[in-house]
């Protein structure tokens, strides 16, 4: 049994450092005194300074993370609404609406962000040719607005798987039990089913934040003109001579999100053996 494990290690590890590696390369340049990508001429940290005293980088931060923050919340707002909603359904009809849930996490990146800018414009020309764009005076354009609709759209499934499987544990009768108690229906809801629920509702919130500050092909065709993510500006800098900054740029953003994954992912174990531990104290000779 042994050597058949060995080869599976190997290949494990080769899979990793494939993975891994360039990361690696990515940021320990980020610290290179020199500007070249292959030659390391000493530990500095100008290329952060320089980051730091970039407008044009730090508008487009500063874009990014108002823009992961709103889509985040709304998104999980949206989306535990949504869940609570699926959950109330019949099995059928439950099915359905989860499988049309599914189908943004399913579909390539690039056809979700064509389709949505599609719609924009459409929807766009509709209205500015309206009487009402006349009577308002008002004229709209692609820009923050569409923008923060397209994350909040890919974003909400995600908020919505998170919180299924937390509804799924509920008793069924603990919501009816609240009103016969006194309750009144947005009372029992918020003492009783969202602290039950919260976990996933956390989590639900930090996956829509990374997936949005982390975007690029869905913001990249629905952006307008005037407005840029992080991830955009990286792109533009990308197709001209490429900077050490860019490096440090990158950087920046992969701790971010390994730092928001980790959280993720702890709390999913602490979660999982605190529900291990609770079924063994209900079932202690199981």
């Amino acid at each position: 049994m042994r050597h058949h494990r060995i080869p599976s290690r190997v290949f494990s590890i080769l899979v990793y450092l494939f993975l891994y590696a360039p990361i690696v390369l990515l940021i320990a340049f980020s610290f290179n005194a020199g500007r070249s990508n292959r030659v390391w001429e000493g530990f500095s940290l100008q290329w952060y300074v320089e980051l730091l005293h970039d407008s044009r980088l730090l508008g487009a931060l500063r874009t990014t993370i108002i823009l992961s923050v709103l889509a985040a919340v709304i998104a999980t707002i949206l989306g535990t609404a949504a869940a609570i909603g699926f959950y109330s359904m019949r099995r059928r009809p439950r099915s359905v609406c989860l499988a049309v849930n599914n189908i943004p996490l399913t579909n390539a990146d690039i056809i979700t962000g064509v389709s949505m800018m599609l719609l924009f414009v459409f929807a766009i020309g509709l209205f500015n040719s309206s009487a009402l764009s006349e009577l308002l005076g008002v004229r709209w354009r692609t820009g923050f607005g569409t923008l923060l609709i397209a994350h909040i759209t890919f974003n909400a499934p995600y908020v919505i798987l998170s919180v299924m499987p937390k509804l799924r544990q509920l008793d069924p009768n603990i919501y009816e039990a609240a009103q016969d108690l006194g309750a009144s229906g947005f009372l029992a809801f918020r003492k009783v089913i969202l602290p039950e629920i919260m976990p996933g509702v956390l989590n639900g919130l930090i996956i829509a934040f990374t997936m949005s500050i982390d975007d690029f092909v869905i913001s990249y065709f629905t952006k307008g003109s005037g407005v840029t993510t992080l991830a955009v500006e990286i792109y533009t800098m990308v197709k001209k001579p490429v900077t050490p900054e860019i490096n440090a740029l990158s950087t920046l953003m992969f701790v971010c999100v390994f730092v928001l994954l980790s959280i993720v992912n702890i709390r999913q174990a602490r979660q999982e053996t605190a529900n291990a531990r609770r079924k063994a104290k209900l079932n202690p000779g199981i």
